[in-house]
C-alpha cells in the first residue's frame, strides 16, 4: 500500500516527485474557469435571487418528477439492481470543473473503481452552472473509460440552468418544461423572473458526440428523477435534491419519509452535508422537520449520511440511540479545495478531534494556501509555509496531535504564527481570537474558490464503499496529481460500518 498523507509528506504528494499521466486524458482545449469571474458569478446568479426573492426550485422539482412520472418512471423511485452477494460502489462528489483537477482524480478512479456496480455523483456534475455544453468535458470524456453505469444526484450549479441538462442526461432526455405564467408585475418573483439566469440552447450535435463516448450498454443509468434509492443487495442507497438553497420541498420530504421506512440498511446521499467544519447542518423540510430527523429515527435503520457540496473529505461518527451513524464530507471529486486548516477544534455531537477525520489535513491545507498567496500576491517570502511548519503551526493553534508528525526541522515563529492567523486557522475554543471576524465564511465564500491551480498537489478525493451481508467497509482515496498516486491511489481514512440485520421489506 503507498504511503497517505498521514505518512509522509511525499504521500501526501509534496515534493519533486514524478508527475502524473491525467493531462493525456484531457480535452485538447480546456476552459479554464476562474471563479472570481464576474462574467461566470453572473451565470451563477440564481442562487442569490432565489434568497432574495424566493426559492422556485421546488415547484420546478415537482413539475420535472411529474413528468418523469407521466413517462412511466416507477412510482416509487426506487430503482432496483441485481448485485452479487457481495459488491462495491464508488462516490464523487462535485466533480465538474473540466480541468486539471478533475482530471487529476481520473486515473486513480478508475484504478481504484475496477470491478464495482455502479458509481454515484454527490453534487455539481457540471460547473459553473449545468450548462448542457458541458457534459462533454466535464462528464462523458473524464469517465469514458468507467465501464459502469454513474447515478448522480445534482448540487446547486446543476439547477442554475433549471436542472435541465441534467434531466436530458441522467432522466432518459426528458424534453424540456414549458415556461411557467409571468407574476404580477413588481413583485418578489417577477424580479426573480426578470434577472433570472435562463437555459442557454443546446448544441445537439455536439451532446449526442458527447454521449457516444459513454454509449455501452452496461454504462447506461436511468434515473427516475432528480432523487431516488437504489435498491441493491443488502442496502438501499438515497439519492436527495437540496436544490439552489440546501433545503427539500414537501413532497420530496413526504418521499423521503416513506422510502426510508423498514428494516434494510440505509445510506443517504445528498448535496448538502448534514455535519460540516464542526458544525450540524440538519436540512429543513418544508412544512416542518429536517432530513437529519429521518436519519436519526432508529426506524429507519440509516448507517451514514454522505453530503457533497463542500470540497474536502470530513467524518464525524455520532453516536444516536446506542448505534453510530458516520456522517461524511465527500466533494474532493474535481473542483477548487475548500480549505480544512479553517476548521477548529472539532467538539460536535459527541465528536472529538479523537475521532474527527479530515482530508486534506489541516497542515496540507495551510501550507497549500500559504504558497497560493504568497505566490499571487507576490510576498512569497513572508506567506509562504512548508508542509512542516504548517503542520506545527496548525498542531500549535487547535491544541491538536497532527495527522501527519511534522518532522525535527519544524518552526513555529511568530511569522508562522501570524501567517496561520491571516489565513484563517482554526483555534482552540478556550482561545477566542481577540477579533472575530468571519474568516471560514470569507473562506468558503472567497478565498476557496480562488484556489483553484492547475498543477499538483490537488488535494482531490473519492469513495469507494465495499458492501457484504455484515458491513459495509467506506475507503476515502486520495488523487493528488503526482504518478505514485495514481498508480496506487493511497488510502486517507478507512472504516467499517457494522450493518444491522435487515428482514426482506
Amino acid at each position: 500500500m503507498s504511503d497517505s498523507s498521514r505518512d509522509t509528506a511525499l504521500g501526501a504528494g509534496w515534493g519533486a516527485a514524478e508527475l502524473g499521466t491525467y493531462d493525456r486524458l484531457m480535452p485538447a482545449r480546456v476552459e479554464r474557469l476562474s471563479w472570481l469571474d464576474p462574467r461566470m458569478l453572473w451565470a451563477a446568479r440564481n442562487g442569490v435571487l432565489a434568497s432574495w426573492f424566493g426559492d422556485p426550485t421546488g415547484r420546478t422539482r415537482s413539475r420535472w418528477v411529474a413528468r418523469r412520472a407521466a413517462a412511466g418512471a416507477p412510482a416509487d423511485k426506487v430503482i432496483r439492481r441485481e448485485v452479487p452477494e457481495r459488491f462495491s460502489f464508488m462516490v464523487i462528489g462535485d466533480t465538474g470543473e473540466g480541468g486539471a483537477s478533475q482530471y487529476a482524480v481520473v486515473p486513480g478512479f478508475l484504478k481504484a473503481s475496477q470491478d464495482t456496480e455502479f458509481a454515484v455523483i454527490a453534487s455539481d456534475v457540471v460547473y459553473p452552472a449545468g450548462e448542457a455544453d458541458g457534459y462533454g468535458g466535464k462528464f462523458f470524456q473524464p469517465y469514458q473509460d468507467y465501464p459502469a453505469p454513474i447515478y448522480a444526484i445534482p448540487g446547486n450549479h446543476d439547477w442554475y440552468e433549471d436542472l435541465g441538462a441534467f434531466m436530458r442526461v441522467f432522466c432518459a432526455d426528458t424534453p424540456p418544461l414549458d415556461p411557467e405564467p409571468r407574476s404580477r408585475p413588481l413583485t418578489g418573483a417577477w424580479w426573480r423572473s426578470l434577472l433570472w439566469h435562463r437555459p442557454r440552447p443546446t448544441d445537439e450535435g455536439r451532446l449526442a458526440e458527447a454521449r457516444s463516448l459513454r454509449s455501452a450498454p452496461a454504462q447506461q443509468a436511468v434515473q427516475p428523477g432528480p432523487y431516488w434509492a437504489i435498491d441493491a443487495g443488502p442496502v438501499r442507497i438515497v439519492g436527495i435534491d437540496t436544490g439552489l438553497l440546501g433545503t427539500v420541498d414537501a413532497e420530496q420530504g413526504t418521499w423521503l419519509r416513506e422510502v426510508s421506512r423498514g428494516p434494510k440498511p440505509k445510506i443517504l446521499v445528498t448535496g448538502s452535508p448534514l455535519y460540516v467544519d464542526g458544525e450540524h447542518h440538519p436540512c429543513p423540510i418544508e412544512g416542518g422537520g429536517t432530513v437529519d430527523d429521518i436519519v436519526r429515527d432508529p426506524g429507519h435503520h440509516y448507517v451514514a449520511a454522505i453530503g457533497g457540496d463542500i470540497h474536502n473529505y470530513q467524518r464525524y461518527p455520532v453516536a444516536v440511540d446506542g448505534r453510530t451513524i458516520q456522517y461524511l464530507v465527500a466533494g474532493g471529486g474535481g473542483a477548487f479545495m475548500h480549505a480544512t486548516h479553517t476548521i477548529p477544534r472539532v467538539s460536535v455531537a459527541g465528536v472529538t478531534e479523537k475521532e474527527f477525520r479530515c482530508y486534506p489535513l489541516r497542515g496540507d491545507s495551510l501550507a497549500f494556501y500559504s504558497r497560493l498567496y504568497g505566490r499571487r500576491l507576490g510576498l512569497r517570502r513572508f506567506f509562504s509555509l512548508t508542509e512542516t511548519d504548517a503542520t506545527a503551526v496548525v498542531a500549535e493553534r487547535l491544541g491538536i496531535e497532527p495527522g501527519r508528525a511534522p518532522g525535527p526541522d519544524a518552526r513555529v515563529t511568530r511569522r508562522t504564527r501570524l501567517v496561520a492567523g491571516l489565513l484563517g486557522t482554526g483555534r482552540r475554543p478556550d482561545r477566542p481570537a481577540r477579533f472575530r471576524l468571519p474568516v471560514r465564511k470569507i473562506y468558503t465564500q472567497l478565498f476557496s474558490p480562488s484556489s483553484a491551480t492547475h498543477e499538483p498537489p490537488f488535494f482531490k478525493c473519492f469513495l469507494r464503499l465495499d458492501v457484504t451481508e455484515d458491513a459495509v467497509r467506506l475507503r476515502c482515496f486520495a488523487a493528488t496529481g503526482k504518478r505514485a498516486q495514481e498508480v496506487e491511489p493511497p488510502v486517507e481514512d478507512e472504516v467499517v460500518i457494522p450493518l444491522p440485520t435487515a428482514r426482506a421489506d
